[in-house]
């Protein structure tokens, strides 16, 4: 019963994430942590953050781990072959259509009324992810007295760096983990 569910939770996941990888995020974590309370958010939240830094697309990746974690390797087929199914189907579906039709003017205008709504998915999974960093708490449970300073400077920091000097991702996320472990170390031996 639980690989079912695990099944169908990313076949909708896999349908409904408009808009790539980022906006499958908020999906996932409603299917996985809200609906079927499969795991906290708090391990979805190190899953994602797994995700992220491995090689491939974030939404396959975090179908990965969390079929890995709930399942084991069952899990992870299931939960992946659920994820790119729908996707693939659509895919091939409005690639056929996009290129028969593209030219056609209404063909871009709903394209450009979806930006909107994708740009807000992609902000709500950030959101997510970044209350949970600074606060270990979602969105609606956040207490300001509980914020983690160390993380909101390296946070600030990274954003800085990525912004500003277009400083490699890979090398934001290495100096971060290296700045994170050296000023808890710091702090320990305090």
């Amino acid at each position: 019963m639980l690989l079912l569910k695990l099944f169908f939770a990313f076949i909708q996941v896999g349908m409904f994430s408009v808009g790539g990888g980022y906006a499958a995020i908020p999906l996932i974590q409603e299917q996985i942590v809200n609906i079927y309370g499969l795991m906290t958010l708090e391990e979805f939240s190190d899953l994602i953050t797994v995700a992220e830094m491995t090689p491939g697309p974030i939404s396959i990746n975090s179908a990965t781990f969390v079929g890995m974690r709930i399942a084991g390797i069952p899990g992870v087929l299931l939960c992946s072959i659920g994820c790119i199914i729908p996707s693939f189907c659509i895919c091939l579906i409005l690639a056929h259509f996009y290129y028969k039709y593209r030219s056609v003017g209404g063909v871009q205008i709903v394209l450009g009324a979806m930006r909107p709504a994708v740009v807000s998915l992609i902000a709500s999974a950030g959101a997510s992810i970044l209350m949970l960093g600074l606060f270990q708490a979602e969105l609606r449970e956040v207490v300001v007295g509980e914020l983690r300073v160390v993380e909101l400077g390296i946070f600030v920091v990274a954003l800085f760096l990525l912004r500003k000097y277009k400083v490699s991702a890979i090398a934001i996320i290495l100096g971060s983990g290296v700045v994170g472990t050296v000023i808890y170390a710091l702090l320990g031996a305090i």
